[in-house]
Formats: C-alpha cells, structure tokens, sequence
C-alpha cells in the first residue's frame, strides 16, 4: 500500500511540474506587490570573528511589507533591548555588538535570525560565532640535539592550537625561510624532517614560525640547536671520559633501505568529505636519499585535481568526489630498496543540492503547485519540513497541501494560503536550510522587458528577443510581427517558457518590429520589440607572410568590408600581445599596419583584429627579419619610359593594353599609371584611367562608347615618376544609346504661375554616341493626369509656363542621342511657383503664465490659402504702457519672434509687468507674409519691483542717523510700501541681531535712533507690490563719537591719545547739539629711531581689520606714492630701509568695505640720523689676535689633562660602573616630576633576559606565555599579514647568547629581517 502511494505521489508530481512553474516576484518593478520574506544576506555558518573589533552579525530580507526581525541564541529568544552592547542596525536584523564594554568571548553563541511579515517567516541559519585565538607558545628549555651524520632526524614544532589553524613555516635567524629539498622537508603537522642528516645542517637557529591570519600576529618557537658530528668528532669529544677509547667507529651512518617516518606501518586510512581537499604524505627516511611516487590502486590519479608538493611527499587532491575513494600507495625508494605504504581513501559527504535550492512558487487561486528539496549526502541525509520557522505538524492544517518525504504538493490553492517553508537537509557531516515561499497572488499580466527595445544581431547567427512578464497566473506569451494579423508559429522561431523568442539563423528579412503579448484570466499586455539584422563583417584583403631586411619597413594589410551601421575598430597584435604604444615605428591605419626601421624584435606573428560591436574577425601572418647585407652604395635614377604600347582582345566597350616596362635605374617601379586621350571630345588632355601594380606589364581596360581613346603609360619608383610612353595607336568606340539619366534633377517656380525643370548635364563620357539632348516630362500630381513632354538640347533646365499657383508635379527626364534613350527615368516630385498667403491664423488667443510670459494660440491655416511651402508663423507684438504711466501715442517699437515650421502656439518671453500689450500673427512661406490677424491685447500682472535707484546715509550722529533713498527705477506695479533691515557688524565682519521696519510707499526717508554708538550697521532697503518684495539694496554706515564725551574723560579729539584703557560709557546727558566731525580710530602715535630702523607705535580703537602703516619722505612732491606696510593686528612695526639724514611722513590708515572712507592718523615726522661708516678690518687687530692665541692655548692644556686621566686607568666597584653608565631606559620613572629614579636591585623590577622594559614604564607580566618579546627577537612580536615584522627589531641579548652556546651569530640587521619575511606567508 506505502508503494502505491509513492508511485501516486512521483506520478502527481511529474503532473504539477508542467502545471506550475516557479516565478520570483519582480519587487523592484511592480510596487506594491506582496510577497512574504526572503533572506538576502547571513553571515556564515562557522563564523570566526576579530576579538579586536565590533562583532557583525549578518541578516538582511527582503519582502512586501518589508518584514521584521528577531532572533534566538543558543536556541532561546534573544532580547537585543536587554544587552546595551547589541544594536540593531535600521531596516535591516543585523546586528552590531560593542565590544569596547564587554568581552567578545561573552558573544561566542550559535544564533538564528527570523524574519517575518503577514505573509510568512523566514529563517536563517545556524549561525556559530567564535572568535580568532592566537595563542602564545608555552615557555620550555630546549636542550641542544647532537646526531650522528647520515642519520634521520625530527624537529617538532608543535605549535599552540589556535582558531583558525595557524600557518606554519621555519625560518632562521635572519628571517630567511630555511632551505627544503627531497632530504629535508616540512610535514603537514609542521614539523621538519630530515631524512638524512649532513654536517652542513649543522646549526642554532632552526626556528618555527606560526602565523595566525585573523590577528595577523606571528608566534615563535624557541630556536632549535643541531649539531652534526661525524665519527672523527665524537671520538676526539669522547676520549677525555673514556680514557681516549674510540666509542664508534671510523666510518659515517651505514647506507641502508627507506623507512617511513609517516605514517607508520604498511598501511593507513584517512576519511575527506566531498568537496574538500585531499592531502596524503609519506615522508621516508634512508641513506642515500630515498624517492618518494604516488599510484593509486583502484585506478587512475585524476590528472587535472592532482598535484604532488614538498617534493613529491605530499599528494594533493582538490575538490574530491565520491570517485577518489579507494586505495593510495606511496613507494620510497632509493639504491638499496624500497618501501610501500597503502592509505585507504573514505569519501563522505556532507548535504549537497541535487537540483537546486527550492525554488519559490507564485501560484493564483485555484492552480497547483510542487515545492521539491532533491539533495543528497554519504550517508543518505534526512529531510525535514517547517512551515515560517515551525514544525510542519504543529502549523494549520491545509487541505491543499500534501508532504511526500522531499515534496510538498499543492492543489488548488486559496487565498490565505501564503506562506514560507524551510527545508532542513542534515546528516553527521553537516546541514542545508533552505526557504522557499508559496505566494499566492491575483496579478493581471505585466510586459517587464524596456518597451521599443532595438535588440541587433548579425546575419546567419541566433537572435534572442525577450519578454519578460509577471502575473498570476503566469501569462501566456504570444508573438506578431509587424502587423498583429497573424501569430507566429513553427518555423522559423522557437518559443522559450520564458517568453524568449529565438530565431536560430537570423536573415535580412528578418528585421522587424514584433509584438509579444502576455495574456492571463485577468488581463492583457503588450510590447513592442525591434530586431535588426546586420550584414557580417569580411575580411577582403589578409595580411601576408614577409620576409624583410632589418632597417628597412614592411605593411600589414588587413581590408575588411561591414554593415554601413556598424562602425570597426583595428586592434593589432604581434604575437598575442597588444603593440606597444610608445614605438612610433609602428603606424596603424584604417586598413594596414606599417612598420618602419625593422628590427630582429619584431619577428614574429602579428594579427589583425576587426571588431564591431555585434562580431568581430581576425587574421594573422608571419614577419620574418633577415640581417641587411651590406651593398655598395647605389645612385638611383627615376625609370625609363614604357615602351611598345599594344593594343589587343579589342571588344566594343573594352581593350587590353600590354607595354614594356623601361630600365628601373636601380630602383624597383612601384606601379604603372595608364592615361588617355579623347581627341573626339577633349583633344590635348590626358585623363588617369587606372594604375596597376609595379610587376604587371598588362592591363584589361573597360571603356565608354563613342570616344577616341589614345593611351599612355608611366612609371613609379622611390625616385619620381617616369616620362610619358609614346601614345598607342587610336582605338575608337563604337556609339551607343546613354547609359545613364541626367541627375539633380528639381521642379520649382520662379514665379506664381510658372514651373522651372532643372538638371545636372551628361559628359561627354556619358552621352555615348553623337546628338545627345533631354527628354522632359512633366504632369500634374494628380490621377489621371497626362504626361507633357519636351525634347530640348543644349540646355539644363525647361520653363513651363501658365502653370496654377504652387501646384505638384511629377518630373522625369531622360538622355536621348541619335542611337536610341536611356534608361527609364525614375519621377521626382516638384511644385510651381509660390505667392503670397491669402489668409491670417484665425481663433488667436493670448494666456497670460506670468509677469513676463505669454503663450499665444492659433488655428492653423489651410494649406490652399498658404499656396506655398509653409516655413513657419511670425508673432508681432508691442508693449503700448504701463499701468502706471499715462498713456500716450508713443508706443514701444514692435518686437517679432518667428516660429519655424506648422506650429498652433508659441511663447512670448521677457515681457514687462504690469504693461498692456498689442499683437498679431501672420503665416509665411517661401514667397513672403500674409496679411496679419486682428490685431488682440493682453495685459501683464504685477510683478515683484526693482532695487530702489539710491540710499544714502545722512545726519550721522552718535545713537542716530536718516537714511535717504529714491523709488524703483522700474516699478513692475504700484508700490505698496518699503521694509528696511538693519543690523550691527562686529570687528570680526559678524552680523549681529537684525531689525526690520515696514514704511510706507510715499516716504523717501527715515531717522533711525537709539542705535549704539561707535558702531557699523548694515542697512538691506527693497520696495514692494502686491506680488511681493524685489531686490534689496544694502549700504553700511557707523555712528560716531561723542567729542564731547572724549574731552571729559581725558581724550584729545585730535591726536586720539586717551590716558585710560578702560570702555567707555557714554551718557546721553553729553551728546553733542550739533553734526560732529569722524574721530580718528588712532591715538598715542609715537616713534622712536635706533640701529635697526624707525619703531612705530599706537593705539587703535576702530573695528576694521586691514590696518597698515604709509610713509613717504617728507619733501617728496604730490606724484610719489605712499610706502605700505601691514601692520596685522599688532600695535607697532619697526620700518627698516631708511635712509640715514633723511626725514619721514608716517601715518597709520583702517580700511573698511570698498564704500566705507578710509580712517586716517595723525601724521608723525620720523627723522633719521646720519652714521659715518668707519670700515675697520678686525682680523688686523691687535686685541683680538692675542684672544685668539689665549683661547688656542687654553684648548690645548683642556686636551692634555683629559689625556692624562684617559690613560690612568683604576678599578671601579660594579655598583658605582653601574651607577655611572646606567641606560637611561632601565631607569624607573618617578610619577610625580617624570625624572629618573634610584637604582634598584628589586627583582620585581628587573626587565626580562634579553628584552627591553617597554616604553611606557610598564614591564611584561611573568607567566607561562612566552613570545618573540620574552626572547629579545623582535620589538613587539607582532607580524604583517604576510610575514614581517610590525615594530622595531632588536638582536639577542648577551645573556641569551650565552646560555645557547658560543656559536650563535651576530643579531640581523632589521632592514634584512623586514625585507626576508616580506617574501613569506
């Protein structure tokens, strides 16, 4: 019975596989449109994280609405509003934990996100945060290894677990990664063998390395000591114990057969999953040096996944499957034997997709569907189903919905029914989860695909036009080209499910405009598609094979022939290698490749390569360079005439020209040029007919009828072109009727009632016999009309007369000589002559759109009343007044805008405000205007007014000051009122607090008071109308000082000297009655003169910034100008340059804004006063020679004196030594004035062996961790990514030497130790 209902189930799902298939629903395109969730990102299932940064948890959905988040750890609910480290990030579930207060191993949990709007949930997987470990190695005393030469030896390495495994590798002591060969090698564990040991291993730096890549940290191992002696060297060692008794013998390590030192025994096994990589190693010991080869037993090695590494010790397999099971041999051999060791393969695998994730079905109400989770696994996974993240048992039971072990099959689905699956797929190598939503959707159809799309594809290859669509039930897609009379069917198209039209060898008379239409119950669409079909490009001309002498050029030609449409692009290549773009030599043109000054380099294959952007075709040839053999120098001369013209196979309209070439001069001829005469029409001119190449000496020539050829050939070299052959005899055509019609043909007229024929005349060439003339035909367009004609010679053009005003014609005219007309002459369409329009543009109409635009409308006129081409309709327009001026009779000039071609409506810009206008419009063609249409009005509304003309500031006093302006210069309207801003600016040109003022329209002035004193103020004015306000003029000004005041506290108004620095308060009691005078913002000036110049000083008040000080001398006349220096906010400056006995005018000047008056100083004379030079040559004098002499001597006795104490010598208490030369980075620190302190024995704080006490005070705590600082390798024991060292290296303390033995080499240069470990990991 189970069987029978299996065999129902697979039948009803081969069934619903063509009923349904699966749709992802376009949420990008079609707003709106729910769908449940869908996860778009997660982080990985083993995720190892930075325990340094912030930890990210990955998790990202999708989904109409877009859907909330929550998530489990450890396998419970996780409130994120609990933890004040975790954060969730905006529209999104991810996570961000801050690990600045909390320890990220706190975080180290296995964590699912959910995702879940109305429609459904989504889940993620199980996702185990861990963080990267990079732990120290365990301090340990390694004893140095003494061995016997020829023998094996393991050196462990061993080094601490970390997660991720760390990388390992062995360097020396000058960070130079140790040598490795067949004899010495590293195992998978990381440990080094040495199959075989020799004397030159001998040595006391083997160190293991161990990168960590998540931290980017490098940890050492202790170094390792070697020692290799032969028989000589132990006995001599040995002898002083045992009574000079050789302990071994004379000879090394005996030869012997290999030996495996992994793995051990005949034979092993070793378990890979599927997918990963495979590695096997046997490394053998032996004497001599054993080989090491791979066989697989059950078969053959896959070639292209295996690869042998550590020279040949290590088999590597990428990417396993179930087929590398089976039995592996590795042989060692060397001359004495071999060994066998057998590794038994297991291949598992951990769930894996057979067909692809579950797919998601878009299903409308009523259709069936299949969801299917096909995957597999060694051993066979299980299968389990959930319904939005819960036990498919435990969720409401739907009686569409059917679970058969890896399918769930719906049929006929109902609204409601939405929902999103999980599929978990798991066996004891791992798991899959996989969502897959059911939507179910009642959607009328939907084109997706860019309407008008132009797909272009060449001749005889595929084309693919899409059409893509939505909608449920899913559309059926139909297709028409170019009219919608039929459907396509059969061949030659094929119909993808897709919608995709495929037509498998695309043909010219395939391009087409095509329709697809998408149809469901609910609804229609439809989309137009273009497919052009391009011509091929072709190769027409292909490079050739060369043989060329270097130093000379050779061409590359490569001629290709494409569709019009397309256009070409060269790229050439010499030996699959783009050419150089800096060798000028080689000169690429349209069809060719020259290479110039040809060298041994540029021997090789080049190819040509023609793309478009639809194909592209390519041809190579072979360039060989030959060494140029010296010749003697050569006089070369242009060539001699051709000789002995023949003329043979003469036919009626061709002749075959043969000639002897003349002697080259030493230079070979390029090419001939053949020339002829026509001595019926054109006696005494030579025409170029045709050029032939320099090694034919024969031409097929085709000619014209009825012309008397005489023929002549030159030649070309490198020199020059020959002279002229002798003619050829005369070779005469027979006549014949024209070949061609006469072109350019064009019907027009010149006046209202005539039509004028014109063409382009016939040569001689092309009138082939004797009596040409022109047929002309004419009638009206019209049907049934007759044909006029008229033969005329002699002449290009024909009037007809009496024709109707602007009428069509159709027009032929054909060639005609005594032998019979030319072809038949294809018509061409003309009209008679225009006149003037005989109507204006009715139903004219004005809307205004503003102030100053106007959109102005019309019907158009009948084409009968235009009689003529229409060029276009003119607009005039004229403002008459504004509504504020009166009006008079002097209306403005007219302004016309033209608008080109049949329009109904222009636009009338840049008109004025508030302003009445008159217009017209008038049609024109190509005879001129008609007459204009009613003259119509409009009238403009108001608009904002303009800048008033003025404001100025007048009656500056101390708390006040009036403000004049005048009106608008253009009003735009009637003024309503003026507003008026105003505010303090600051010494730093800050803007202070603003106040606004509304006034009326019939004022011009206004007094501002209770302003403060001493202060600039910013002054915005602008007008208004009823549309609002216009542009602002601005102005500043700054009240001013009281005199009265300064006098009472003791400030001379004239010089500014004040005795007090103090603010001043200034009373209104004090104001002066009258208009007071500006007061100089200077005060105290003052100058002194001395060696280095004149010193100016003062004292400045004022707000400006820009001070500097002037002078000029004091008699100089008006045209000098005055000397600046800035002064840059300081309150003196020292003016050097002046010249001795000469007096000075000094000021000092503030400069405001470019319309605010300059403040000046009072003036000061500076007077400088006159030196005497007195040039005295102190090296001559007495005095400072005998200085000199007692400063010598007094070096000299310093000198002996420190010589003498040098050379004494004495002994010193270590203490005092110690005390004496103490570095002063083992000092310690005292913490309250950062000086060095007492000398201290405490073992407490002594500094490791080997190593420094760290910068900042603190010392290394002592534990059992140990790294490349315990060890004095490195300044902080912290490496690159890729292997350096990050920090300041130091060498080995002498302790440390000492205690690993007296052959340790000297410390490394850092710069050595940087670059060696840049070239590992």
């Amino acid at each position: 019975m189970m069987e029978w209902r299996r065999m129902d189930a697979a039948l009803l799902v081969l069934l619903l596989g063509h009923l349904a298939t699966a749709l992802e629903v376009p949420l990008d395109l079609l707003e709106g449109l729910p769908q449940p969730p869908t996860i778009t990102h997660q982080s990985p299932k083993d995720y190892i994280i930075d325990p340094r940064e912030n930890i990210i948890i990955h998790c990202d959905a999708k989904g109409k609405p877009h859907p909330s988040f929550s998530w489990t750890r450890n396998g419970t609910h996780f409130d994120i509003d609990e933890d004040p480290n975790v954060t969730m990030r905006p529209h999104s579930g991810t996570l961000v934990v801050d690990i600045s207060r909390a320890k990220a191993e706190h975080y180290e949990c296995v964590y699912q996100c959910t995702a879940r709007n109305k429609h459904g949930t989504a889940v993620s997987n199980n996702i185990v945060v861990q963080q990267s470990r990079s732990p120290l190695w365990s301090k340990e005393k390694i004893k140095p290894i003494v061995v016997q030469e020829g023998v094996s030896l393991v050196l462990p390495c061993r080094p601490p677990a970390g997660l991720p495994p760390p990388i390992i590798f062995w360097m020396d002591n000058y960070f130079q990664r140790l040598p490795q060969s067949s004899r010495v090698s590293q195992s998978l564990n990381g440990d080094l063998y040495f199959s075989n040991v020799l004397r030159e291993d001998s040595r006391n730096d083997y160190i293991c390395y161990a990168r960590f890549p998540y931290t980017q940290t490098i940890q050492q191992k202790q170094p390792i000591t070697v020692k290799v002696l032969n028989m000589d060297a132990i006995n001599d060692t040995m002898a002083a114990f045992y009574n000079d008794t050789d302990l071994f013998s004379e000879e090394p390590a005996d030869e012997r057969r290999p030996s495996f030192l992994i793995p051990s025994g005949p034979s092993s096994s070793k378990t890979v999953l599927r997918g990963q990589v495979l590695e096997m190693e046997c490394i053998a010991e032996g004497l001599p040096t054993p080989e090491v080869s791979w066989t697989k037993v059950s078969g053959d090695l896959p070639a292209k996944r295996t690869s042998f590494l550590h020279y040949q010790r290590t088999l590597r397999i990428v990417n396993v499957s179930e087929s590398d099971a089976g039995d592996y041999r590795c042989t060692a051999r060397n001359q004495l034997g071999s060994v066998h060791h057998t590794i038994h393969v297991m291949v598992k695998a951990a769930p894996y997709w057979i067909s692809g994730t579950p797919r998601n079905l878009v299903l409308a109400p009523g259709e069936n569907g299949v969801l299917t989770c096909r995957a597999n696994g060694i051993p066979k996974p299980s299968i389990t189903w959930t319904m939005n993240g819960e036990s498919i048992e435990n969720s409401p039971k739907d009686v569409s919905r059917k679970v058969e072990d890896d399918t769930i099959i719906f049929t006929d689905v109902q609204t409601g029914s939405s929902a999103v699956y999980q599929c978990n797929v798991s066996n004891d190598y791992g798991y899959l989860l996989s969502n897959a939503f059911v939507n179910v959707l009642s959607e009328p159809p939907r084109v997706l695909t860019s309407a008008n799309k132009v797909y272009q594809v060449i001749k005889n290859h595929r084309a693919l036009i899409d059409c893509a669509s939505f909608g449920s039930p899913i559309p059926k897609i139909q297709w028409y080209k170019d009219s919608r009379s039929s459907i396509l069917e059969g061949d030659p198209y094929i119909f993808h499910d897709n919608g995709t039209l495929e037509i498998p060898i695309a043909q010219a008379q395939n391009s087409a405009k095509y329709t697809c239409v998408a149809r469901n119950k609910f609804g229609i669409s439809e989309n137009q598609i273009y497919l052009e079909v391009k011509e091929p490009t072709r190769i027409l001309t292909l490079p050739e094979y060369k043989v060329v002498q270097s130093g000379t050029s050779v061409v590359f030609d490569c001629k290709v022939k494409h569709d019009p449409s397309l256009i070409p692009n060269m790229i050439w290549y010499k030996d699959e290698g783009e050419l150089p773009e800096d060798d000028k030599r080689f000169i690429i043109e349209s069809d060719s490749l020259t290479i110039t000054d040809v060298t041994e380099n540029d021997a090789g294959e080049y190819r040509c390569l023609r793309n478009t952007t639809l194909d592209s075709v390519s041809a190579t040839a072979k360039l060989t360079v030959v060494e140029a053999t010296p010749t003697p120098a050569v006089v070369s001369e242009r060539p001699d005439p051709p000789t002995d013209l023949e003329l043979t196979d003469q036919e009626k309209r061709s002749v075959r020209l043969t000639w002897t070439p003349g002697d080259e001069h030493n230079s070979p001829i390029q090419r001939f040029l053949i020339q002829y005469e026509d001595s019926l029409h054109h006696r005494g001119h030579w025409h170029n007919l045709t050029e032939v190449p320099g090694t034919k000496t024969t031409a097929h020539l085709k000619l014209s009828p009825y012309v008397h050829y005489t023929f002549r050939v030159l030649a070309i070299n490198d020199v020059n072109w020959s002279r002229p052959s002798a003619p050829s005899k005369v070779f005469r055509t027979e006549a014949a009727a024209p070949d061609d019609n006469p072109t350019g043909v064009h019907g027009f007229g010149t006046e209202h009632n005539n039509l004028v024929i014109s063409w382009k005349p016939l040569t001689g060439h092309q009138s082939n016999g004797p009596g040409l003339r022109y047929k002309v035909m004419w009638r009206q367009n019209v049907e049934g009309a007759e044909w006029m004609t008229e033969t005329v010679a002699n002449s290009t053009k024909f009037v007809v007369s009496g024709t109707p005003t602007f009428f069509p014609y159709e027009l032929k005219v054909q060639a005609v000589n005594d032998h019979g007309e030319g072809p038949e002459p294809a018509g061409i369409l003309g009209y008679s002559g225009e006149d003037l329009p005989v109507a204006f543009p009715e139903n004219v109409q004005a809307i205004v759109l503003n102030s100053t635009l106007a959109k102005v409308h019309w019907n158009p006129v009948p084409s009968k009343l235009i009689r003529g081409h229409l060029k276009g309709f003119k607009v005039y327009y004229w403002r008459e007044h504004e509504h504020d001026h009166h009006k008079n009779n002097n209306n403005h000039p007219k302004q016309i805008l033209t608008f080109s071609g049949n329009h109904t409506h222009g636009m009338l810009p840049g008109l004025h405000p508030y302003s009445r206008y008159l217009f017209n419009v008038r049609v024109y063609n190509g005879k001129g205007e008609g007459p204009h249409s009613p003259t119509q009005e409009f009238e403009t509304p108001e608009g904002v007014p303009g800048p008033p003309t003025s404001l100025t500031v007048t009656d500056t006093d101390i708390d006040s000051l009036t403000l004049e302006w005048s009106p608008p210069h253009v009003h735009n309207g009637r003024i309503t009122s003026y507003t008026l801003k105003y505010q303090p600016v600051n010494n730093s040109n800050e803007l202070g607090p603003a106040e606004e003022l509304d006034l009326p329209a019939n004022k011009t002035s206004v007094t501002l008071s209770n302003l403060k004193y001493n202060t600039r103020y910013k002054f915005y004015l602008n007008a208004k109308t009823g549309r609002g306000a216009g542009p602002a003029i601005s102005q500043e000004a700054a009240t001013i000082v009281d005199e009265a005041l300064i006098s009472q506290l003791g400030v001379d108004v004239d010089t500014g000297k004040t005795p007090t620095s103090h603010p001043i308060a200034w009373p209104s009691s004090h104001r002066p009655p009258h208009k007071v005078r500006h007061v100089s913002p200077f005060g105290n000036v003052s100058s002194s003169v001395g060696e280095d110049g004149a010193l100016i000083s003062w004292e400045y008040w004022g707000p400006e910034k820009n001070v500097y000080v002037e002078y000029i001398l004091k008699n100089s006349e008006g045209e000098e100008e005055w000397q600046k220096e800035l002064v840059n906010g300081s309150q003196n400056i020292m003016l050097k340059g002046l010249k001795g006995g000469s007096s000075y005018r000094v000021r000092l000047v503030a400069k405001g804004h470019h319309d605010q008056p300059l403040h000046l100083s009072e003036e000061v004379l500076v007077t400088v006063p006159a030196v005497v030079s007195r040039q005295v040559d102190i090296a001559t004098q007495g005095w400072f020679i005998g200085l000199m002499c007692a400063i010598a001597l007094l070096i000299l006795i310093l000198l002996i004196i420190c010589f003498i104490q040098r050379n004494k010598g004495g002994k010193y208490p270590v203490k005092e030594k110690e005390d004496a030369h103490t570095d002063p980075e083992f000092q310690p620190m005292k913490d309250d004035d950062c000086t060095f302190g007492e000398y201290s024995d405490n073992e407490d704080h002594k500094p490791l062996k080997g190593s420094r006490t760290p910068s900042n005070g603190t010392v290394k705590r002592d534990d059992s961790d140990d790294s490349l600082v315990d060890y004095g390798e490195g300044g902080d024991g912290q490496f690159n990514e890729d292997g350096s060292f990050i920090g300041q290296y130091s060498g080995k303390s002498a302790s440390r030497d000492t205690a690993e033995g007296h052959e340790s080499s000297e410390a490394p240069s850092p710069i050595n130790a940087m670059n060696s470990l840049n070239s590992f990991v």
